[in-house]
């Protein structure tokens, strides 16, 4: 595609950009960025970015990617916690924290090789056309998983929130059905938002979804100082649903390990999970070069893991070692303040769901119409198609979280660990970086641990099927 650019002269035959030209030094500057940091084999020409001109800016950007990596697993954080003991889970979510920022940084450095950012072109680059229908059904089937959790979370969490405000029964009332709510939701408020033309117009609902959630954090914190050791005391209106077995003292653990360890580890892996969201941030950033994307995926995951952190810290040291997986559970229904954060938790959740539509629109564009211009009859299509089938899949079928669990055991780790790690390994030439040089060396050691997390987790979920029983849920 050309740069739409009105101020560039220097326009060669094709819609190429003559970077030599006077006028365009400027621009040759800008974007020094994007190429590799290394001189280009001889008779190699080195990539630029001639896709789109972003407009969206930094901060933007930054509420936009925070909210992708935010996920209602957060909710089960405390949980995790109680399980690893404070100090390990802090190492663990820092040590995750920082294998996510290191995915970005070879996803950026092999977009700025190429020359290209978007996912399914990278896939397509490094596997041949294979390689660009394995990424895109991937991202496709990863987020429409993340979709139909968000909006199960609406269907049996909204009806409650709003029954409880207005003294009335759920059940008994049929507008407060789950499944006529979730229609509500998606076609007042979540379609209008997916009809969006470009991803950076979401960074305004991007930030009140965010302040959502740190009025979430703010009042776990308050109601650890309110309530101080919520454990055996029945005026703190707790509503306790733990087994009698579990130890219950008022006692911080630092390190621990017991069986639903292993179901919890697997979970923190993909709390940071955001990657089909970086590349189309990457493409929209204003005056974008891989330092500045990169600091905008630091600054997210940074933020992201504080608020990680403080939410479990504080949810556990108010409920301990009974607390539940869904913490906010564990407070009274009745509470006022409890009730404006199940209403701001579904806000943030509901405000997620276009972010998370843009990458699988995104992807089916690249798969059927990579040559087609944009088009707002197939854009709204596309948008719509996928908000009718998603609430189909949560209104019909009740069994879709155990399918959506097993897609997102094996996507999430490819997001994450396996396809960055081999994009890095088939993209980046030879004669820049050897096969056996330490990068190579340590995207390939990156990718064995994304398939080992990807044994583990479903390993773990097919337990739990035989089992019978339900444990924290993830992303």
């Amino acid at each position: 595609m050309e740069l739409q650019d009105p101020k560039m002269n220097g326009a060669l035959p094709g819609g190429a950009v003559d970077l030599n030209f006077p006028a365009c030094s400027s621009y040759r500057q800008e974007h020094e960025g994007f190429l590799p940091s290394h001189s280009p084999s001889p008779g190699r020409k080195p990539a630029q970015f001639m896709d789109f001109e972003g407009k969206t800016s930094f901060g933007m950007s930054v509420f936009n990617l925070s909210n992708a990596i935010m996920g209602s697993g957060i909710l089960g954080l405390a949980y995790a916690m109680a399980h690893t003991g404070v100090l390990f889970f802090l190492a663990l979510l820092l040590c995750i924290a920082l294998l996510s920022s290191y995915s970005i940084h070879l996803l950026l450095t092999c977009a700025g090789v190429v020359g290209i950012r978007a996912y399914e072109q990278l896939g397509q680059r490094a596997l041949g056309p294979a390689g660009k229908v394995v990424v895109a059904a991937v991202i496709c089937l990863h987020n429409v998983g993340a979709m139909s959790s968000y909006l199960f979370i609406i269907k049996s969490e909204l009806p409650l929130v709003i029954g409880t405000f207005l003294d009335m029964d759920p059940e008994g009332d049929w507008f407060l059905k789950g499944n006529l709510l979730i229609i509500i939701v998606s076609v007042l408020i979540i379609l209008p938002l997916a009809l969006m033309r470009h991803l950076g117009y979401l960074g305004y609902t991007s930030g009140l979804s965010l302040t959502c959630m740190l009025f979430f954090l703010i009042s776990v914190i308050y109601k650890k100082f309110q309530l101080g050791c919520a454990i055996g005391h029945n005026e703190t209106a707790v509503e306790r649903k733990s087994p009698p077995s579990l130890n219950t003292s008022c006692e911080a653990q630092m390190f621990t390990a017991d069986s639903q360890m292993f179901y919890t580890v697997p979970i923190m892996a993909f709390a940071f999970v955001c990657h089909p969201e970086v590349l189309p941030i990457y493409t929209e950033l204003c005056r974008p070069s891989k330092r500045r994307m990169q600091a905008v995926a630091n600054v997210s995951i940074g933020a992201m893991f504080c608020m990680y952190a403080l939410t479990a810290t504080f949810g556990y040291l108010t409920f301990y070692s009974s607390v539940e997986a869904e913490m906010l559970h564990m407070y009274s229904q009745q509470d006022l303040l409890i009730l404006c954060v199940r209403l701001a938790v579904l806000l943030a959740v509901t405000l997620t769901v276009p972010v998370v539509l843009f990458p699988i629109r995104r992807a089916l564009q690249q798969l059927l119409f990579p040559s087609k211009a944009f088009s707002w009859p197939r854009h709204v299509a596309i948008a719509l198609i996928l908000l009718v089938l998603v609430n189909v899949l949560v209104i019909c079928v009740p069994t879709i979280r155990d399918i959506f669990g097993v897609i997102g055991s094996t996507s999430a780790p490819s997001l994450i660990f396996i396809l960055p790690s081999v994009f890095y390994l088939r993209i980046v030439p030879s004669e820049v970086e050897p096969l056996y040089s330490w990068p190579k060396i340590l995207a390939l050691c990156f990718g064995i641990l994304g398939v080992l997390f990807m044994a583990i987790s479903l390993g773990f979920m097919f337990a739990n099927w035989a089992t019978g029983q339900s444990h924290v849920s993830g992303h």
